[in-house]
């Protein structure tokens, strides 16, 4: 049995885009997920939503409960995972409003649990992390976003910091010279534990603002990153509703 789980980010914490949406408080050996679990269908298939900073995305970034988010989608039976992010770009030819199927990730946080294994005591686990995003999932996003006539990129690596708070210009120029194309504060350690549980993973990254390594823009703030966002959040929703039955 095919299951997506959905996890939303900021501007995606409504479940409209399902049918027939029903709301589960579920509790797993890590602690209550960000949100209710919400289940439905899109297009026949069934999937379970998690609004990552919660309903009233009342959560900030560096206490989200990634691990409870993870176990819950897999004690659910989900088969993989999309994840949506605002993101900033660190690059000229990433443009505001512009998709990235990210296939590379940069950690920068410090404060956050990153791992299933807190003890080798059932076994030693030490898991692969050379390319965390699954690959046929990203094709399939980057070619059914082409189609939507969508401004996307094939792919993209992004620095995950801990936030609530943006960069400053040294550390968003540092960024860019590590190598980075984007900029969030939810995708590390998201895609870490879904690999760790064997759940194949994929996010869509919009980007909504250049950070503040580009001067002659204004730096960014959240009312600002939240137009962009809402302005093309539909392009999301799309593009989820048609990737959805290839998976």
């Amino acid at each position: 049995m095919t299951i997506t789980g959905i996890i939303g980010g900021s501007g995606m914490n409504n479940s409209d885009m399902l049918e027939n949406p029903q709301k589960k408080e579920v509790i797993t050996p890590y602690g209550k997920p960000s949100s209710p679990l919400t289940f439905g269908q899109i297009k026949g298939r069934d999937v379970v939503v998690i609004a990552r900073h919660g309903d009233k995305h009342q959560t900030t970034p560096s206490n989200v409960n990634n691990r409870a988010n993870i176990s819950a989608l897999k004690e659910h039976g989900v088969t993989s995972i999309i994840a949506t992010t605002a993101c900033g770009s660190l690059r000229e030819e990433i443009k505001k409003g512009d998709f990235v199927i990210i296939d590379q990730f940069i950690d920068f946080t410090r404060l956050r649990k990153s791992t299933f294994f807190d003890s080798f005591e059932n076994g030693i686990e030490h898991t692969s992390m050379a390319d965390p995003f699954d690959a046929d999932m990203r094709k399939m996003l980057f070619n059914t976003a082409k189609k939507l006539g969508i401004a996307v990129h094939k792919k993209g690596t992004v620095v995950t910091i801990e936030g609530p708070r943006f960069s400053t210009r040294a550390e968003s120029k540092m960024f860019r010279l590590l190598g980075g194309d984007v900029i969030n504060m939810s995708i590390a350690p998201e895609v870490i534990l879904a690999n760790e549980a064997k759940i194949p993973y994929a996010a869509i990254a919009m980007s909504t603002d250049y950070d503040c390594w580009k001067e002659d823009e204004p730096e960014v703030k959240w009312e600002d990153v939240m137009v962009i966002f809402n302005k093309n959040v539909e392009h999301v929703i799309n593009l989820i509703k048609n990737v959805i039955k290839e998976l």
